[in-house]
């Protein structure tokens, strides 16, 4: 990216401030209140009369430490007069007092620091060395280049001579900065290297390219700039000074960019655009505002973002801020901070010579645990779905997260994959058959599966219906099929610590930690028999987020609990934990799930290739007549698993379908 510098015509919206001492460096005014400037908008405003004339009192002749002869007149009140008048913006009488021709030098004084936007200055009086008819001088400059960044210091030097009885500072403009020459002037270069992107987990940005729109100015053929500032700030909410100090700054003939649009911002204002005088658009090809995770990924802002004021950060063209997601969680490794020089131009904009540099924090790609081919299955099955529906993935033996994909249906709530709070239905008896298991439950036990079962004074059914399973069929069966009725008279054989102690073995309420809000779940089983019958099933108590039922199906498949991690970070090893159920349970689970898929309820999800292992689950969504029903399917393949999920105005086991479609397009293995 070409460096953008920034000086000019937009300083004169500040007012600059200046103290000046005579022998040490007067305090800077503080930031509000007190006796200091106080900040409007972020910078100093000016102070009362009173202390400007305070501070010229403050001129202390006895300590500046000149050497000359006692018989000549001294210099310094010329020197003291000279640098307090500069300060105070009496260019007219500082010039008067130097050689040189008064309104040029005046000119040249007014023009000193504009280049820089500097937003307040201080002159130090410095050591002044005497010898007959001529002296030196020296004074120290502190320029308040704002954005609370450092000032930039240096020391200044310039000659003196006496003509007649009084001694005139000998003009040149190396005397307002030493390395200044005819025909140069001040300006900051901003060099701000280009947004990184957030990768996949082989190191391919997860940022695709796409149309953006780039606005801008060639500043050799605008007439009046300043028109064209006013009129693009009218657009953008942009300040006009601000605009214009880039536009004088930039290089005569070549391409300068202020704003860059998303194509729907764009489409909003292209008509005013398009009236703003001298203004260019270009099309251009970016890697910034989509990507294949959008729901992890985030969205990005550019210079018009309000987030970036809301930051403090000053408009510079190029600027971008994360506004949501892993764009906003790693905001300053992303987009680095900008290196920032103070130098000497020619008037065609040519650099001569490097005064003061401050250097930047390059920018550092993040590299994410997403997979891409996962999250293009992922992106595809939940576009092809009939309602809201969502998909995530995770690596089972690492907990990393290899897919997280949602899409909302016209009329229907958006799911959130990582942070939503939903009922899972009979998906969650991968986690009460576990407490089943512990008490001394088998799989071939008989246990009838009725349309309607009274536990606890409260009649729970099969929504949706559980086909015809014989008069006595064996747990297996109850699970295969999802058969509420079975686990909430099963759930008699259990305590509310049993299926809370159970939730917290698969990781159910853990502190994970995640760059982004998400949510472990909830289960706060009581101890009455229909509460507990009621979470046994998935409802009640119990909620989840499609990222946590994934990790529940993780568990089941590595042995091991395993903390979800989105962000790739050096020495960061996977962090699990010893499983608190016992081995042979885990195994009558897999071959469980297996039979829901073989035989049962997600026999949709009978893949060829490797096994698909899983559960189903229907639970309500939303109150009062108009509720909406969220269709489960959590299982795993291939050391992948998942949780798909749909949202629907009718009770189903569509997710079964979309986790089939997700499966059949992503990676085995």
């Amino acid at each position: 990216m070409a460096p953008n510098r920034r000086r000019g015509a937009h300083a004169a919206a500040r007012v600059e401030t200046a103290h000046f001492v005579g022998t040490k460096r007067a305090t800077r005014p503080a930031a509000q209140g007190g006796t200091g400037g106080k900040r409007v908008n972020g910078l100093r405003s000016r102070p009362p009369v009173k202390r400007v004339v305070a501070a010229a009192v403050v001129l202390a002749f006895a300590a500046v430490g000149f050497t000359g002869l006692l018989s000549s007149p001294s210099a310094e009140p010329t020197v003291q007069a000279f640098l307090l008048n500069w300060q105070q913006r009496s260019y007219a009488a500082a010039a008067a007092l130097t050689t040189g021709n008064p309104t040029e030098v005046a000119a040249e004084l007014k023009d000193a620091y504009r280049g820089l936007d500097a937003a307040a200055y201080y002159l130090s009086m410095g050591r002044i060395a005497q010898s007959g008819d001529t002296a030196q001088a020296q004074f120290s400059a502190s320029v308040d280049l704002g954005q609370d960044g450092a000032p930039w210091v240096y020391t200044g030097h310039f000659s003196l001579k006496q003509v007649g009885s009084a001694w005139k500072v000998v003009w040149d403009p190396s005397v307002i900065c030493p390395g200044l020459r005819p025909g140069l002037h001040l300006a900051m270069v901003s060099s701000a290297p280009p947004r990184k992107p957030l990768l996949d987990d082989s190191r391919r940005p997860l940022q695709v390219p796409t149309t953006a729109y780039v606005a801008g100015v060639e500043a050799g053929r605008l007439h009046h700039p300043l028109a064209t500032a006013e009129a693009l700030g009218k657009v953008t909410g942009l300040e006009p000074t601000e605009l214009l100090g880039w536009i004088l700054a930039a290089p005569r003939a070549e391409f300068q960019e202020l704003v860059v649009f998303r194509p729907e911002q764009y489409k909003r204002v292209a008509r005013r655009l398009a009236k703003v005088p001298g203004l260019i658009v270009r099309p251009q090809k970016l890697r910034l505002f989509t990507s294949i995770a959008p729901a992890v990924v985030g969205s990005v802002g550019t210079e018009i973002s309000s987030e970036l004021r809301n930051m403090g950060i000053a408009y510079r063209p190029g600027a971008t801020v994360g506004l949501s997601g892993l764009q906003r969680a790693y905001q300053p490794k992303l987009a680095g901070t900008a290196t920032t020089r103070v130098i000497t131009e020619s008037a065609s904009g040519h650099q001569m010579a490097v005064l003061k540099t401050w250097s930047g924090r390059p920018p550092t790609a993040v590299r994410t645990t997403i997979n891409s081919g996962a999250q293009t299955a992922a992106n595809r099955a939940v576009a092809a779905a009939g309602g809201s529906a969502a998909v995530v993935a995770v690596q089972a033996a690492t907990g990393h997260i290899l897919a997280v994909s949602q899409h909302a249906a016209p009329g229907l709530p958006r799911i959130d994959p990582l942070a939503g709070r939903y009922q899972p239905g009979t998906a969650f008896t991968i986690v009460s058959t576990a407490a089943l298991l512990s008490s001394g439950l088998g799989v071939g036990t008989p246990v009838r599966c009725t349309s309607v079962n009274d536990v606890g004074g409260r009649n729970f059914r099969n929504i949706p219906p559980v086909p015809n399973l014989g008069m006595q069929p064996t747990f297996a069966a109850d699970f295969a099929h999802a058969c509420g009725t079975a686990f909430s008279g099963l759930s008699e054989r259990i305590t509310a610590r049993d299926l809370n102690d159970a939730a917290g073995a698969f990781g159910l309420r853990a502190s994970w930690g995640l760059p982004l809000p998400s949510f472990s779940g909830q289960v706060q089983a009581s101890g009455g028999f229909a509460q507990v019958a009621s979470d046994t099933i998935g409802q009640g108590t119990v909620q989840v987020s499609p990222l946590a039922m994934a990790l529940v199906a993780a568990e089941v498949d590595s042995g091991a609990w395993h903390k979800p991690s989105l962000v790739t970070l050096p020495d960061d090893p996977p962090v699990s934990k010893p499983v608190k159920i016992a081995s042979s349970d885990l195994g009558a689970l897999r071959s469980l799930m297996r039979g829901t898929v073989r035989s049962g309820a997600g026999h949709a999800a009978n893949l060829s290739g490797m096994p698909v292992h899983g559960q189903v689950g229907t639970a309500a969504f939303g109150t009062g007549k108009h509720h909406k029903w969220v269709s489960w399917f959590v299982g795993y393949r291939g050391g992948m698993a998942f949780a798909a999920l749909e949202i629907t105005p009718k009770a189903t086991t569509s997710a079964v379908q979309l986790a089939a479609s997700f499966l059949t397009g992503a990676p085995q293995g």
